[in-house]
């Protein structure tokens, strides 16, 4: 059978905008002569909607949007994921995670998800009962087995088994010659070789052929990948879609043909996620150009360059805004960026303003020694400065910090945390070097002196990262197992790390919570985020 996979990036809640999306992927896959056409998770919705779908007509709407939709749908059927209610009499939940198949103006079979997933960044149970029976849908002479996202991901790629059902099995024992699969996987590094290797294990398990349409795109925190991807009964990969772009392709389920290896480079799909989840955001909300701080540090440099790959240089808004402590590197540098980027930057220094401010609260400071406070004046005052441009000229304002300095409180609430979105914060401070090292791998894009000077705040003579941080590569290692991996500080410590280093960073993780909870929502790129998928209380006890 020639499929369509149609890879497309819904918005969430726009129903008229996500019709015509699925319309135009529609009829390019039938001008490549596609039989039937398969679309993600909630394809009609955009994923995840979580609460809109208490809102009294945001399900109605999704359903007159379905109707619409089926009736402009001919004789090659489409399978669009949408929500749809509950009507099921007793308790549960009131709505469904749906997919349906519409075929010749009509909804001609609706199909509930099964297996609702509530971990990491998931909360399906909250909203949606769980379909109960897996049915097989009979269409030119084929048994289709109809799966949505968790439905085929199998125990040995959960972290422990979750579910007594196994889908795909109860499907394939009623006769599926051919399992469909609607999901919305959001990306992290790494998983889209775990879902190919995944994908093709299920169809060798299950000598069956298997087709899967992922989403891409940005909403919110998480990012979608795409990665879509065709598999043969004996496991061979047909064809796979390229990863963050929208795509339509023709897939015959029956071909001798074999799709290659999928290539990827960590660095690589980590800038490319994270362009597209600020291209995204941006657009999504609204908003049509952005500013930032550029400090001459790698974080802001980063942060600059994937703005000006998503949305151009001309709607990227640059400001320098040097101290009294600020080296003049570190202001050339920030110059030579923007030009390298043919971004807008301009300088405007805060020393006047620092000054002022010390002055005002010299009465109530006194003869008190400057200490960190001072040094949170300079970050508060340029957060004033970002907060202006952004105010007058519309600019969505980007904050620069990274994940490392995110985990330990090494930011200034009210200073550098001011933005709408955090791009980078799920990026470890190796990351961003190995990033940024990748961005000049053809040419200097970022100038070398930022990466190869020590990182500093530069808000006291001298200052250097490490002056009151461990070295990156002990704190990213830490970091990773406890925050990623939920191990103890017992456990790391018994895997090589000094005590006193890892009390210190556990005790730091632990305060700051409150702090990241007023933060911008940052894109997730690594498998635990800060933000969704993690959720610590501030006041706690627990060592």
């Amino acid at each position: 059978m020639k499929i369509g996979i149609a890879q497309i990036n819904a918005v969430v809640g726009d129903f008229p905008g996500n019709v015509k999306r699925l319309m135009a992927a529609y009829r390019e896959c039938l001008d490549a002569g596609a039989e039937l056409v398969l679309t993600p998770e909630m394809s009609l919705v955009g994923y995840p909607p979580r609460d809109l779908v208490f809102k009294s007509q945001f399900v109605p709407k999704c359903l007159q949007a379905l109707d619409y939709l089926a009736e402009e749908i001919r004789e090659v059927p489409l399978v669009v994921g949408y929500v749809d209610h509950n009507s099921d009499p007793g308790p549960g939940k009131p709505f469904r995670n749906a997919a349906a198949w519409l075929e010749n103006g009509t909804i001609r079979h609706k199909v509930w998800k099964t297996l609702l997933p509530t971990y990491d960044v998931f909360d399906e149970r909250r909203y949606f009962e769980g379909g109960k029976n897996c049915e097989i849908i009979e269409w030119n002479g084929h048994r289709i087995g109809l799966t949505i996202c968790e439905d085929i991901w199998t125990e040995d790629y959960l972290q422990r088994p979750l579910y007594e059902r196994d889908p795909v099995a109860e499907l394939r024992g009623q006769g599926a010659d051919l399992i469909l699969n609607l999901s919305a996987s959001p990306f992290h590094s790494g998983k889209p070789q775990t879902r190919r290797t995944m994908i093709s294990d299920v169809a060798r398990e299950h000598g069956v052929p298997v087709v899967y349409c992922n989403s891409i795109g940005g909403n919110d925190q998480l990012v979608f990948d795409g990665h879509s991807l065709a598999v043969a009964a004996d496991g061979r990969v047909l064809a796979q879609l390229g990863g963050f772009v929208e795509s339509c392709v023709v897939v015959d389920t029956l071909s001798k043909t074999e799709a290659p290896p999928l290539v990827s480079n960590a660095s690589e799909d980590l800038y490319r996620a994270l362009v597209l989840g600020l291209r995204d955001y941006v657009t999504k909300c609204g908003f049509s150009s952005v500013c930032l701080g550029l400090s001459g540090g790698i974080d802001s440099a980063l942060t600059a360059v994937i703005a000006a790959d998503a949305l151009g240089p001309e709607n990227v808004h640059g400001l320098t805004m040097p101290s009294g402590f600020s080296s003049s590197g570190s202001v050339d540098d920030s110059i030579a960026l923007a030009k390298h980027l043919g971004i807008r930057c301009d300088t405007v220094p805060i020393q006047n303003a620092f000054e002022a401010v010390k002055t005002s609260m010299k009465p109530i400071f006194g003869d008190l020694k400057e200490d960190v406070t001072e040094e949170n004046m300079q970050a508060r005052i340029r957060g004033l400065f970002l907060m202006s441009l952004s105010n007058k000229f519309g600019h969505l304002l980007l904050t620069t910090g990274n994940k490392s300095e995110l985990a330990v409180g090494y930011c200034t609430i009210y200073g550098d945390m001011c933005g709408g979105l955090a791009v980078i914060s799920d990026l470890p401070k190796i990351r961003v070097y190995e990033v940024s090292r990748w961005i000049n791998r053809e040419r200097e894009i970022i100038p070398w002196n930022t990466i190869d000077k020590p990182p500093s705040a530069e808000l006291r003579p001298d200052q250097k990262d490490q002056d009151t941080l461990p070295p990156y590569e002990i704190l990213d290692a830490i970091l990773e197992q406890y925050v990623e991996q939920h191990l103890s500080a017992d456990e790391i410590i018994a895997n090589g790390f000094e005590e006193s280093t890892m009390r210190w960073i556990q005790r730091r993780v632990d305060l700051n919570e409150w702090k990241r909870q007023q933060a911008a929502p940052g894109l997730r790129v690594t498998t635990k985020a800060f933000g969704i998928g993690r959720r610590m209380p501030i006041v706690q006890r627990f060592v």
